[in-house]
Parts: structure tokens; C-alpha cells; sequence
């Protein structure tokens, strides 16, 4: 009954506004207000200079805090790919400090770049790296860096620098007769040893009067234990938070660090919080405020017409980042007459960083391009890998289809209605009690036969596997995990136990990579009945969700393993998560099949084994609106397969908002539409038909340009490029376009800008390039770069454009999943430039299998020149079999009914006559059956 009675009241909670009392602010964050606090001038830290030691790619040197003598040590390593590494840590730390392990963010240890060292002297210390140099000022200590002579990066400019040391706490208890007396009369003495204390060795004597000092001077509230509504959070190791600034001179707009609700251009938090990481479980979050989310990437551009850099904070722990704008003055740099051409002032983004726990370790990204940013941190962290095709279709989820019946007819509807899907969903109400890895066996019977009728249309079911456990004895799962010793620790070493949908629950220590190994194991289809090959998986409320913990999560001083709490590494438990389910789903196919795995909560290098989504959103024109902001700042920071719940997750959307989802939606990398326990059925066919109708033409136009996403998809793997793209990506000089966010691209190709307010029939779009043209997909209507236009924008109509100059392969038949398009025919859509001339890739392969990392592939690349339009393989590494052709080619852009048109097979050295048809209201040419394979050599000729 008490079970029942609080999961009663947190649905409650869930069925109303966020609960703003819930979530810290930063003056109830003991380490965000000390840290804030702080304010721009002298630091007190210096390098000495004596310490200094270099090495080809790396020096080191202490930094000596003048205010308590603690001293630090500094690292900075050149990287290749125009990267530095900067890295402080406690010199001689009386306990080890968290970092996190090689392999599990970064993909692995970033490979070194030689520096050299220009100059050392009292007052300064010199080091380049190819066209970069850095100054290491001494007194007070501030990094500043210079690409190609420019100011780009300052660290500890203003001197906001803060690393709270390890100390022991110390205690009247410890001290007796006159010692007490001698306490108690000079506190700022350090307090003598227990009688029973073994002597220290002299070194560790010095240490500890260090620690003693700043503890005496430092001490404040909450250093040592900290209350936030009813919860109490031990400190056993003191304050430990780290804190630097970093500015970027010369830049006005800095992007980055998901997960937020807000804008892509990251506002000044003057007036605010500072913008929070900490993942957790906020359902209806708030919009255009700081406030955390469900994920966390650290990771900050800085973008003006000459440039882009970044920095990426290499920290797990609970972090907050000030914001503010100012101009700085030309005495802060040498040089700086000739960065500013005259200029009294340049712009500056001042940036505040700091974390709970843990060490500084920042990664400098120093572009200079978009592309190159994008790359360096890909080069960190890694890309998304290519997903298997289904996973970019469409996807069909509600909490919760009640059962098989409910699965079989939902599944029946979109094929009687003509709308295609590809994976439909179940939520927690399928497993038993809400135990992961279990079928309610009354309502889910049979749940192979269920996946069996799926998959042969081609279709795939998902289960949810959330990582809590329910603490009950004859659930294998937990038993197994608790007889292991697998499960989270509270901090008296016990099994740690909180609330979530099965009542009492415990969770796995995922950040063990035993416990991940144990976890992989539970995804064979041995071990997970009722589980076939087409079963996929999500996990959720994996922050992790504790309804009856601080903040709705864990407490933070819960351990993981070797002793590490979770304030230490708390954004970084999701990650492991995902992490190892996706490994028991490759592992299930033996590693020959691509899977799919979807996560709320993320950090930096879940691109890797995750999509994501934007969580609890709710279905208000608001929500729709901030979605897009929301998914071009998660593939900004290389969470490139991300979307938001179409229709949104809370309430009952009316059908113009739901219709509008949609055709925003179809343009999201993931693209899902969900629903809450309480709202109305709202699948597609169940709307008023006119609505259907434009919702099941918004979802082929997703299904006819899957090509393109695939492509797009593979790109990204390989570049780290982000798909879902912010205007200045590609136009990185025109500054129109720097915090433009409801408008986007998709790859460099189309510009799509969806409608978002209620009730709008018409709208403002920006067509980039001054040189470039763009067409409407539709009506192939021209639209010159450079401008703003109002175009028409009825209910039935998308504002989408391809660009002239490019040619995008897209599937026109309608099927009723991505499986069965298969070996259905491309038709090329050729918009010709201002020349004349365009250009397009094309990659394929088996769409589902890991053959294409053996050579199982193709890249083609197509070309239009001087009436000319010709295929080739353009990766002669790939090869690949299919029988998919070319159906019709449109070129779009053409001037006139041409005379005649041929095409020449390279591969059976023949030429021959097509048919074509000319529309001169359109300036659009169909070549009809131009017959030849995808893989061909060939060249059609127009006279």
C-alpha cells in the first residue's frame, strides 16, 4: 500500500508544472554560491617558475595559491588537430581525485603535437604550436592563447580561478588540557594530534598545515555538509569544487553545453543562475531559463565571421557556467591595435566555469573553422555510428499500448490508413511490476509471435529497461545484482535504496565496468524471454530518477566504485548506461548487426552508443517552438541522432499543434512521436482526415529523402559534422545568421523553416547565400540568397528548399516501412546553381549490418556540368552489390526544352535515347527511365 501510495503521488507530480522547489538554485548550492562569489581582480595563484619543466609536446609547472600555500600542478599538452589540453590538479592530494577513466568520454588519449618553447623569463613563460602560441603569465597566473597573432582564448583572466583543496575537517574533540585552552584562545592554530595519532613524515606534516590554514580562513557554511529541503548531504572529504573563467576575446556569441531549454545563442546570466549541468529528471520543464535538464555536455563554442574555437570541460560532476558579455580594453594584449584595426574596443564573451569535484582538464579546440571544431571534438569524443535504417524512420510510442491486441491493432491502423512507420514502443506498463527484462504475462502473452508480425513488414519493437531494480526477492535480476555486490552503495556501504516505478528500488553501479559486463548479459535472448532479434531498446530515468531523493536523484554522497562518490561523477551514470545496453545488443547478433538504443540522460561521448530525445515535454505551440533551439544546440555538441516527442509528452495538443509537430518533427534526426498515460489516443489516423492527410504527406516526404538522412548519417560518422545545423555552420561570415534558431539546415542542402505559432499562414524565411538560389521542394519556385521572404505557409504546406547547386537522390514510391524500400529506385533531384552546375553524394549499403566497415559500401558522387550529368564512385575502398536504379532524374533550374538526350553506360559501353518531358512554368526537366544501376558508371549528355 505505501508502495502504491507514493508512486499515486508522484504521478500526481508528474500531471502538474514543474516544481521549481525541487531543483537548486545556485544560492542553494553551497559550491555554486562560494564560487560565484568570487569577483574579477588579483588572483591569488602565481607559477613558479623554477618548477617549470618541458618536454616535446608537454610542460608542467606549480602553481602556488599566495593566500594558504597550497600548491597545484599545471599540465598543458599540444594535441594534433590544432588542439591544447589543460590540466590542474592538486600537487600532492590526500586522497585521489576523480577523473574520468580513458575510454568511457574521451575514446581514447588524445595523441600529442610537439610545442616549443620561445621564452621564459620572471614575468612571462612562451610556447607555440605551429601557428599558435600561448602566454603563461606568472604573476597572477593567466593563460593567454593566439592563433595567427589573434587573441582567441584567455584563461584566468579575471581571476576567478578557485581549486578547494582535500583537507581533514578539524575538531575541538581532537584537542585536550592546555591544547584545548591554546584552541580556544587562537583558533587560527592548528589543532595538536590525538594522543594515539602515529607521528607524521615531514612532508605530510607541511601538507597537513597547509590544508589547516585554508581551512581556517575558507570556512564556510556547507563546506562540510550541506541541506537542501529535507536532505542532508555529508561531506566526508570537505569542499572540493573547481572554478576557472575563461573569455573568448573577439566573439559575441557562444552555443553549446545542453541540455537547456533556451535558445541556441547562449544569453548572459547576469540576471539569472548560471546555466546548470546536472542531469536530471525535470518533467514539464520551464523554457528559456538555465535551468538543468536530462544531459549534460560541457562543451562551448565561440563563433564570429573569422573564426570558430571551443572548449570542452572534461568534468562528470554537478557544473554551473556564468555568462556575460563586455568589451576588453587594448591593454590586456600586445598586439591588440592590430586585431581591432583602429578600434577602441573589441567584444568579449566572459566565461565562468565551475564543478563540485573533480580536476581542471580543459580541451582548447582551436578551429579555426566550423568544420574543424566540429572534427577536433570528434577527434575527443567520437561520432554517432551509422544507425541501421529503420532507426531514422519513423517511430510510433505511447505510455503505454495496453497490450497485444492494443500493439496489433495500432499496427493494422497505419497500414489501413496508408501511414508508414517503422518501430512502434512499449513503455513500463508491459513488463511484471515493473520489473526490466519481464512481460506482464496477462496482457503480453505471446510476445514473440507479437515481434514475429512486426518484423515481416519490416518493423521492430521497442521495449523500455530503466536501470532501476525492484527490491524483491524472487526478481532474478535484482537478486543477481545484489549477491554480486553489484548495486550502489548509500554512504554507509549498504545497498542503496530509493523510490522509482517499482517502489523500493536499488540500482546497478554502472560506472563499474564489471557491472557493465554483467549488464551486457542480460540483453541475450537466453537471458531476456520473450526477446527476438527485433526487439530494440530504451532506457529512461537513467539521470537516474529517485523520486524520494534530493532533487529527484541520487544523493550525492551514495558510492560507486573505489570509493568515488556520486557528486564526483553523477552526469556521467547515464552514459554507462546506454553504454552497455547498446554493447548487449551487438553482442546478441554476435557483432554483425547495427542496433538502436535511446537515452534521456547523456554526457559528452554518448553519441557514441545512444540517440536521445529532449524528455517531458509538453504539447503547448511553446514546446513546439523551443524543440528546435533544443535539437541544434544537442547536435552541436556531437549528439548528432537527437529529437523531441512529437506532439509533446504532457496534455492534449489540438490537431493544428499536432498536425504542425509533425512537420517540424519529420525534419528532427530521431523522430518520434509519444504521449502520456493520461492523454487522449492520439495517433495519426485518429485525427480529422484532413489533418491525417497532411501528416501522412509530411511522413513520406521523411521517407523519401531517407537517402539523403543515410547520407547524411554517414557523413557524420566520418566527420563528426553536425546534421540537424545552425545557419552559420555554413555561412560562417554572415552574422545575420549567428543566433537565427527557427529556422535550419540539413546537411548543406535544405533549408527547411517549420511553423511553429498558432494559427500562422504565412512566414518570414531567410534564404542564405548572396550567391546561392533555393527551391521550393514542391513547387520548385526560386528564392534568391541574401534576402528575407514571406512565403505562403497553409496548413498543408512546409517551407522547404533545396539549394541550387546540389542533387539530392530521394525514393518517391510509398511503402509503409524503410525495410521494404530497400531495393526500391532512386530518383536524382538536380538543382542547378547560378552556372548551371550542380553536385550530390549518394552512400548506400546493406542498411542494417556492420559489413560496410569491411568495404561493403558504395559513395557516389554526382555532377551536373555543361549539360552534363554523370555518376561515379567517388571511395574506390567501397564496393557493394545492389539491384537499386535509377528511376527518374528531375533538374530543376533548367532553362529550355532541350532537342535531344542520351545516356552512355560505362559499364556495358552502350548509349541510348531517353524520353523526357520539359515544364516551362517550372524550368524543370524529368528524364524519364534513365535505367541504369545505382552503382554504374555513367553520363548522361543534354543537347
Amino acid at each position: 500500500m505505501l508502495q502504491l501510495l507514493f508512486c499515486l503521488s508522484y504521478f500526481v507530480i508528474l500531471s502538474s508544472a514543474v516544481s521549481r522547489e525541487n531543483f537548486k538554485t545556485c544560492e542553494q548550492s553551497g559550491f555554486c554560491k562560494r564560487n560565484r562569489a568570487m569577483q574579477p581582480g588579483q588572483s591569488p595563484y602565481i607559477a613558479l617558475v623554477d618548477s617549470l619543466q618541458v618536454q616535446a609536446n608537454s610542460l608542467n609547472i606549480q602553481l602556488l595559491n599566495k593566500n594558504n600555500n597550497v600548491r597545484l600542478k599545471l599540465e598543458v599538452f599540444g594535441l594534433q588537430d590544432n588542439m591544447f589540453r589543460v590540466k590542474i590538479n592538486e600537487l600532492s592530494p590526500i586522497k585521489e581525485r576523480y577523473e574520468i577513466p580513458v575510454g568511457d568520454s574521451l575514446i581514447e588519449e588524445p595523441k600529442l603535437h610537439n610545442i616549443n618553447l620561445s621564452q621564459k623569463d620572471k614575468d612571462k613563460v612562451v610556447f607555440t604550436m605551429d601557428s599558435n602560441k600561448v602566454v603563461m603569465s606568472v604573476e597572477p597566473f593567466r593563460m593567454d592563447i593566439y592563433s595567427n597573432e589573434d587573441p582567441v582564448i584567455s584563461i584566468n583572466a579575471q581571476g576567478l580561478m578557485k581549486f578547494e583543496h582535500y583537507r581533514k575537517k578539524e575538531s575541538w574533540l581532537s584537542t585536550t588540557g592546555s591544547s584545548l585552552f591554546s584552541w580556544f584562545t587562537n583558533p587560527f592554530r592548528e589543532a595538536p594530534p590525538a594522543e594515539n595519532e602515529e607521528e607524521k613524515p615531514e612532508g605530510e606534516e607541511k601538507k597537513e598545515e597547509e590544508n589547516a590554514a585554508e581551512t581556517k580562513t575558507e570556512e564556510e557554511p556547507d563546506m562540510w555538509e550541506e541541506t537542501f529541503k529535507t536532505f542532508t548531504d555529508s561531506k566526508p572529504h570537505g569542499p572540493s569544487s573547481v572554478g576557472i573563467d575563461v573569455s573568448f576575446p573577439g566573439f559575441e556569441d557562444v552555443y553549446g553545453i545542453p541540455e537547456h531549454a533556451d535558445t541556441m545563442a547562449l544569453k548572459t546570466t547576469k540576471t539569472t543562475d548560471p546555466y546548470r549541468l546536472f542531469n536530471l529528471d525535470v518533467f514539464e520543464y520551464e523554457l528559456y531559463n538555465p535551468m538543468a535538464l536530462y544531459g549534460a555536455v560541457p562543451l562551448m563554442y565561440a563563433h564570429n565571421e573569422m573564426r570558430t574555437v571551443g572548449i570542452f570541460w572534461h568534468n562528470a560532476a554537478e557544473t554551473w557556467i556564468d555568462i556575460s558579455s563586455n568589451t576588453a580594453d587594448k591593454s590586456v594584449f600586445s598586439h591588440i591595435a592590430d586585431f581591432v584595426k583602429g578600434n577602441n574596443e573589441i567584444p568579449q564573451t566572459d566565461t565562468h566555469w565551475f564543478s563540485e569535484s573533480g580536476v581542471i582538464d580543459i580541451f582548447i579546440l582551436l578551429g579555426p573553422t566550423p568544420s574543424n571544431v566540429f572534427k577536433q571534438y570528434a577527434r575527443l569524443t567520437g561520432t554517432t555510428p551509422l544507425p541501421p535504417l529503420y532507426s531514422i524512420a519513423y517511430h510510433q510510442c505511447r505510455w503505454n499500448y495496453n497490450d497485444q491486441d492494443d500493439v496489433k491493432s495500432v499496427d493494422a491502423n497505419f497500414d489501413k490508413y496508408d501511414l508508414p512507420y517503422d518501430v512502434i514502443w512499449l513503455d513500463i506498463e508491459h513488463t511484471d511490476g515493473k520489473k526490466y527484462f519481464t512481460w506482464a504475462h496477462e496482457k503480453f502473452p505471446h510476445p514473440e509471435e507479437m515481434i514475429k508480425n512486426l518484423s515481416v513488414k519490416g518493423r521492430k519493437l521497442v521495449t523500455i529497461v530503466d536501470p532501476h531494480l525492484k527490491r524483491e526477492d524472487g526478481y532474478s535480476v535484482y537478486t543477481d545484482a545484489r549477491d554480486k555486490g553489484y548495486l550502489v552503495k548509500n554512504k554507509d556501504g549498504n545497498d542503496y535504496d530509493g523510490w522509482c516505478w517499482p517502489g523500493s528500488s536499488s540500482w546497478p553501479d554502472f560506472t563499474n565496468a564489471e557491472v557493465r559486463e554483467w549488464w551486457t548479459g542480460k540483453f541475450s535472448l537466453s537471458e531476456y524471454k520473450g526477446s527476438t532479434p527485433d526487439l530494440i531498446v530504451w532506457n529512461d530515468m537513467n539521470e537516474p530518477s529517485v523520486f524520494n531523493g534530493p532533487e529527484i536523484t541520487f544523493h550525492k554522497d551514495v558510492k560507486h566504485m573505489n570509493g568515488f562518490e556520486n557528486r564526483d561523477l553523477h552526469n556521467i551514470y547515464g552514459l554507462y548506461v546506454h553504454q552497455a545496453t547498446m554493447e548487449g545488443l551487438l553482442r546478441r547478433s554476435g557483432g554483425k548487426e547495427r542496433s538502436f538504443v535511446l537515452t534521456r540522460a547523456f554526457f559528452a561521448g554518448s553519441q557514441r552508443h545512444s540517440a536521445v530525445w529532449t524528455g517531458d515535454n509538453i504539447g503547448e505551440w511553446s514546446h513546439l517552438k523551443v524543440s528546435i533551439p533544443m535539437v541544434l544546440s544537442l547536435n552541436l555538441a556531437g549528439i548528432t541522432f537527437s529529437g523531441a516527442d512529437v506532439g509533446g509528452f504532457f496534455k492534449n495538443p489540438e490537431h493544428e499543434l499536432i498536425t504542425r509537430w509533425y512537420q517540424t518533427g519529420v525534419f528532427y534526426p530521431f523522430l518520434r512521436a509519444h504521449a502520456h498515460l493520461d492523454t487522449k489516443r492520439r495517433e495519426p489516423y485518429l485525427l480529422p482526415e484532413e489533418h491525417m492527410n497532411i501528416i501522412r504527406e509530411a511522413l513520406r516526404l521523411r521517407y523519401s529523402l531517407l537517402p539523403y538522412w543515410y547520407t547524411l548519417f554517414y557523413q557524420a560518422e566520418q566527420d563528426g559534422l553536425p546534421i540537424f545545423r545552425p545557419l552559420w555552420v555554413d555561412y560562417p561570415k554572415n552574422k545575420e545568421v549567428f543566433r537565427m534558431d527557427d529556422q535550419f539546415l540539413l546537411g548543406s542542402s535544405i533549408l527547411a523553416k517549420p511553423i511553429t505559432d498558432q494559427g500562422t499562414t504565412n512566414t518570414n524565411v531567410y534564404f542564405p547565400g548572396r550567391h546561392d538560389i533555393w527551391y521550393d521542394i514542391e513547387t520548385y519556385e526560386v528564392y534568391d540568397g541574401g534576402v528575407t521572404k514571406n512565403v505562403a505557409a497553409p496548413l498543408d504546406k512546409i517551407p522547404v528548399y533545396q539549394k541550387g547547386g546540389s542533387i539530392i537522390p530521394r525514393k518517391l514510391r510509398p511503402r509503409r516501412s524503410s525495410s521494404l524500400m530497400y531495393q526500391d529506385p532512386f530518383t536524382l533531384i538536380v538543382c542547378l546553381d547560378q552556372q548551371g552546375s550542380a553536385k550530390g553524394e549518394l552512400y548506400l549499403d546493406d542498411y542494417h549490418t556492420f559489413q560496410y566497415r569491411n568495404g561493403e559500401y558504395l559513395l557516389r558522387e554526382f555532377t551536373f556540368n555543361n549539360n552534363n550529368l554523370s555518376s561515379k564512385n567517388i571511395d574506390p575502398t567501397g564496393q557493394f552489390n545492389t539491384r537499386e536504379w535509377i528511376e527518374k532524374i528531375i533538374i530543376v533550374g533548367y532553362p529550355k526544352n532541350p532537342l535531344n538526350i542520351s545516356i552512355k553506360n560505362f559499364s556495358g559501353e552502350n548509349s541510348k535515347r531517353l524520353d523526357h518531358k520539359y515544364n516551362s512554368e517550372e524550368k524543370s526537366l524529368t528524364i524519364r527511365k534513365p535505367g541504369v544501376n545505382i552503382a554504374d558508371v555513367w553520363t548522361i549528355t543534354i543537347e
